[in-house]
C-alpha cells in the first residue's frame, strides 16, 4: 500500500474522534484532494470518507457492547456531535438502534475484525441462525473453496454483504473448517451485488481474512465460482463488526464475555 495511504489511515485510527476533513487528510500527504480520494480508494477499495465512518462506527460498537457509557457519551468520543444524527446514521448502517445493539443476542452472534479486537460466534451459535427474513426471493446458491495457509486449525466463516465494509448482517453466510477441502456452498443467496468477506482466526494463530475487491453478482442464470484466499490482517484493513442477530428475533440469553485480542 502506497506510504500516503498509510499515513492518512494512521491519522484517521488516531483522530477519529475529532472532526477530520479530507482536505486535511490530503495536506498532510502533501497531495491535493482530487487526487488523494482517488489513491485512497484505489488501495483500499473506498472513499476516506467511508473508512473514517468504518473506524467510527466500529468504536461505537466496541463501546455499546463492552462499556456501560451512555448513548452520549459514545457519541461524543466516536466524533460525532449530534445524538440524533449518530443515532439516525448508526441505525440506517447497521439495521438496529444503539440501544437495541446492547442486547446479549448481539454480541452472541457477533462478528468482529480488527487487530485487536476479534470474535466469531461458535458454529452451535450459528445452528440456529437461519437466513435473513426477506431477502430468499429469487434466492440462489454460491460455490466456492477457501484456500488455507499451510497447516492452519481452526473455522471459518465466508459471508456475502450489501457493502464493502459491512455494517449489517450478511444476506447469507457458511461455516467451515479449515480441515476440510475448503470447498463450501453458501445456499439462499439473493439476487444482486455483494461483497464477500472471509474471517477466520487460526488456533494458537493470527487473525486471518479475505476482502475479495470483486463483488459477487447473483441472478440471471449466473454461474458463481467464489474464491478465497485467506491472509493475516494488515493494520491498514478497516475493523468490521456485524451481528447475525436481528431486529426481529432479539431475545435476552446470556452471552459470552467480549475482550479485547
Amino acid at each position: 500500500m502506497k506510504p500516503v495511504v498509510r499515513k492518512a489511515i494512521s491519522a484517521i485510527r488516531a483522530r477519529y474522534a475529532e472532526p477530520i476533513a479530507l482536505t486535511e487528510l490530503a495536506s498532510e500527504v502533501f497531495i491535493s484532494p482530487f487526487h488523494f480520494s482517488r489513491v485512497f480508494a484505489k488501495e483500499t477499495g473506498v472513499t476516506p470518507g467511508r473508512y473514517l465512518t468504518a473506524v467510527r462506527l466500529f468504536e461505537a460498537k466496541r463501546l455499546l457492547l463492552t462499556t456501560s457509557l451512555t448513548v452520549s457519551d459514545i457519541v461524543c468520543g466516536v466524533g460525532y456531535s449530534s445524538v440524533g444524527t449518530f443515532t439516525s446514521r448508526f441505525t440506517k448502517a447497521v439495521g438496529l438502534t444503539p440501544t437495541q445493539y446492547r442486547s446479549p443476542e448481539v454480541s452472541k452472534l457477533l462478528l468482529a475484525l480488527a487487530p485487536e479486537f476479534f470474535f466469531m460466534p461458535s458454529l452451535e451459535d450459528l445452528s440456529g441462525v437461519g437466513s435473513p427474513v426477506g431477502l430468499t426471493s429469487g434466492a440462489d446458491a454460491v460455490h466456492g473453496r477457501v484456500r488455507f495457509p499451510e497447516g492452519m486449525r481452526g473455522e471459518v466463516l465466508v459471508g456475502l454483504f450489501a457493502d464493502p465494509i459491512p455494517q449489517s448482517a450478511p444476506v447469507a453466510f457458511q461455516h467451515l473448517s479449515a480441515d476440510g477441502t475448503g470447498q463450501f456452498t453458501i445456499p439462499s443467496v439473493p439476487s444482486g451485488t455483494w461483497y464477500p468477506l472471509a474471517m477466520a482466526r487460526a488456533v494458537n494463530g493470527p487473525i486471518l481474512l479475505d476482502t475479495p475487491r470483486t463483488p459477487v453478482v447473483v441472478g440471471e442464470g449466473r454461474s458463481m465460482d467464489l474464491r478465497i484466499s485467506l491472509r493475516e490482517m494488515d493494520p491498514t484493513d478497516p475493523p468490521i463488526a456485524v451481528t447475525l442477530a436481528r431486529r426481529e428475533s432479539l431475545a435476552a440469553v446470556r452471552a459470552p464475555r467480549l475482550r479485547a485480542v
